[in-house]
């Protein structure tokens, strides 16, 4: 695991202003992914999995559209540019004056920009997250203590990548596969998450206003409801009541598995099951970002009194350098009553 990241207390005791919220209450665990040397013993971002070596390695067949991105790269394309790019940074930090690319760069960066050819055999999937149960806490079948995430990095019929879930119990893997393969190219390079290691936190969310009853919704619209704190106070974290709770007090951002749903762009949707219709509840949230300009608040103490610096083109605490459809959370959901029943895909 990472150092500890500790989430600041909310602005305000939300179930002292309004009582009724405190039923629903619902414990979700922050991830903070941090750049590391992940192993496969680790919970992880983009690291090497637990992987049986005689388990053959999920490929997608599927059709991928070629004319979706005008230049496609190669796994260690990415790499290599995100070092030079990270090698460039740090010598102009060091001497404002010294050149931008040397000659080697830049002829590493224009034979990469001229792209890899089409390939159009299944794909193998990449590893995006890992996940044990005695780090992070998540639904899981019984006899499994190891999520296992996998995608195919192109674009499919949601415009981001599709997720495969596997689960094993650990204990039973005795031979690890060494070198699983990987895809000859990308759609896009933020479809190839950066190694990271997480720092888990539980922290306790509450429903996202659309979930609430009316007549919840209608208290917390009520502004004497919050006559005891001086309005000063609050519009310090927003402009009204209702944006406080929605940015600072409901659902936290960034990676983190459990709690409630976000629905930062849409309206609440139903998450009926597709094998059994049970309503489907937060598995993982894949995010593109740690926090944004509204959810200041949930940023990490220490991120703030020692910020680390994040990893080249991060911004926002993007640490893991992925990014879907410039900005969005992949929000995976699973059937309580059997993990093992197909997953739901959400993009809110």
């Amino acid at each position: 695991m990472n150092a500890n990241f500790t989430t600041p207390p909310r602005p305000f005791d939300i179930t002292a202003l309004f009582p009724e919220l405190a039923p629903l209450a619902r414990t979700a665990t922050r991830l903070h992914p941090r750049p590391g040397a992940p192993t496969v013993r680790d919970s992880s971002v983009g690291g090497p999995l637990l992987w049986p070596a005689g388990e053959p390695w999920p490929h997608c067949d599927e059709p991928h559209d070629r004319h979706a991105a005008p230049v496609v790269y190669s796994p260690d394309d990415v790499r290599l540019l995100r070092r030079d790019r990270a090698v460039a940074a740090e010598r102009l930090r060091l001497g404002p004056q010294a050149p931008q690319w040397t000659p080697e760069e830049r002829a590493t960066l224009e034979r990469i920009n001229v792209g890899r050819p089409w390939f159009d055999a299944p794909i193998p999937l990449l590893p995006v997250a890992q996940l044990y149960a005695r780090d992070v806490p998540f639904l899981c079948p019984p006899d499994a203590d190891l999520l296992q995430v996998l995608w195919c990095p192109f674009d499919h019929e949601m415009a981001h990548p599709r997720t495969a879930l596997f689960w094993r119990s650990s204990a039973t893997v005795t031979d690890v596969l060494d070198a699983p393969p990987e895809p000859p190219i990308v759609q896009r390079d933020c479809y190839l998450p950066e190694p990271c290691l997480f720092s888990p936190e539980q922290v306790t969310e509450f429903p996202h206003p659309g979930e609430l009853s009316k007549e919840l919704r209608e208290q917390l619209d009520d502004m004497s409801r919050w006559e005891t704190i001086d309005p000063a106070r609050y519009n310090t974290y927003a402009d009204d009541p209702g944006e406080l709770y929605l940015n600072n007090l409901s659902t936290a951002p960034g990676w983190k598995t459990g709690g409630w749903s976000s629905w930062p762009r849409t309206d609440p949707k139903p998450r009926p099951c597709p094998e059994c219709g049970t309503e489907q509840v937060p598995l993982l949230t894949i995010a593109s970002w740690e926090w944004d300009g509204g959810s200041g608040t949930w940023i990490a103490k220490e991120e703030l009194t020692n910020p680390a610096p994040p990893p080249l083109g991060a911004q926002d605490g993007n640490f893991t350098l992925i990014d879907i459809i410039g900005g969005y959370d992949l929000q995976l959901h699973v059937c309580p009553a059997s993990p093992d029943h197909p997953h739901i895909e959400l993009l809110p």
